[in-house]
């Protein structure tokens, strides 16, 4: 396998330069030394040198725009990459399968929809987080519903019953008393459809994520109830980087080379959203413009990515809460589980 050579940065640390930055209130006034300049000042690998890798997305999700970032604005090439990407849209099971098999060298999903999977054994290594956000659970106002507690006995509406917001709001039912089980019905429509059931009075609140979830609550007769950063979760992770175990275990270099630039990606995202929705436009509905794809970005937290122990915490936290609502089985351990699917690919 090719090992990869990773540039020089001479002495410059990038991700600790836009969070200073970014406190300083710098970034958009950077002028001649602007962030894309400082990325540019990077030695460029020749593209003879450049590893070749396949990575796995949904391009439909804006919250993974990052990844796009990370294409139009080089940074994968200045990290020795010449990076595929591959649109698996919400297909998680033939994603992780991609991965885990080796056709694809890693991918960025939902935690909440890649645990169980995990949990059943699939050869892909957690190396960071991405960002936080990206999951609401939103009512029509005429529902009358404007907290969790009064969702005893009502239906939720779901793209899917593995859906990243079943099992998240399943965890927020239970943290506030109700059993997300026998307490409320939990219903499947297409993503399309579960705006006309809550119309017709078919469910009372639907969970679902950006971008749609969003632009929803840009039409005043909707309402947030909650969304996974509230009610404790402010800051935990929604997305998460998976490599293959294969390229984790065999070539470490290039392990570390992807999760890093997907980190500056975010960085930057941070710093110029306007670039990350210019990046995700050509995927984004056809009637939004890019100010109101930054209006998503910025509700997100993409400057939330933890790595090493915050980020092997935060799976444990996961795994509990998804053992305590029965998605994972009563006998996984959830440390243990932890322990087995993260893998520390930046500390060397």
């Amino acid at each position: 396998m090719t090992r990869l050579r990773i540039p020089s940065t001479n002495g410059f640390d990038r991700r600790s330069f836009l969070k200073t930055a970014g406190a300083l209130g710098l970034a958009a006034s950077l002028g001649a030394l602007s962030v894309q300049s400082l990325w540019a000042q990077q030695t460029a690998v020749p593209a003879a040198e450049l590893r070749k890798v396949k990575f796995a997305t949904n391009a439909s999700a804006i919250c993974l725009a990052p990844v796009f970032v990370a294409i139009d604005e080089g940074i994968f090439r200045k990290y020795g990459l010449d990076v595929e990407l591959v649109n698996f849209g919400a297909s998680t099971e033939a994603l992780l399968e991609a991965i885990a098999t080796g056709k694809a060298d890693g991918g960025v999903g939902m935690a909440l929809r890649w645990l169980k999977a995990l949990e059943q054994g699939f050869d892909v290594k957690i190396t960071a987080g991405t960002h936080g956000g990206c999951s609401r659970l939103v009512a029509l106002k005429s529902a009358g519903i404007t907290e969790l507690g009064q969702l005893k006995g009502k239906t939720i509406g779901v793209s899917d019953l593995a859906s990243p917001g079943k099992n998240f709001f399943s965890i927020l039912l239970q943290k506030e008393g109700l059993d997300p089980i026998a307490d409320v019905e939990w219903r499947q429509y297409p993503g399309e459809l579960l705006q006309l059931a809550a119309d017709k009075g078919e469910i009372h609140a639907i969970a679902d994520g950006d971008p749609k979830a969003y632009f929803w609550l840009q039409d005043p007769k909707y309402i947030q109830i909650a969304s996974n950063l509230d009610h404790g979760f402010e800051n935990r992770v929604c997305c998460i980087v998976g490599l293959s175990g294969s390229l984790v275990r065999d070539d470490a270099p290039t392990a570390s080379a992807l999760t890093r630039a997907l980190l500056e990606a975010q960085d930057l995202t941070v710093a110029k959203p306007e670039l990350a929705a210019k990046a995700f436009l050509p995927n984004a509905p056809k009637d939004k413009t890019i100010e109101q794809l930054v209006g998503v970005l910025k509700d997100q937290t993409h400057g939330h990515n933890p790595t090493g122990a915050n980020l092997r915490e935060e799976i444990r936290l996961y795994a509990q809460e998804l053992r305590d609502v029965q998605v994972f089985k009563q006998s996984t351990d959830p440390q243990a589980f932890a322990d087995k699917v993260f893998a520390d690919v930046l500390s060397a």
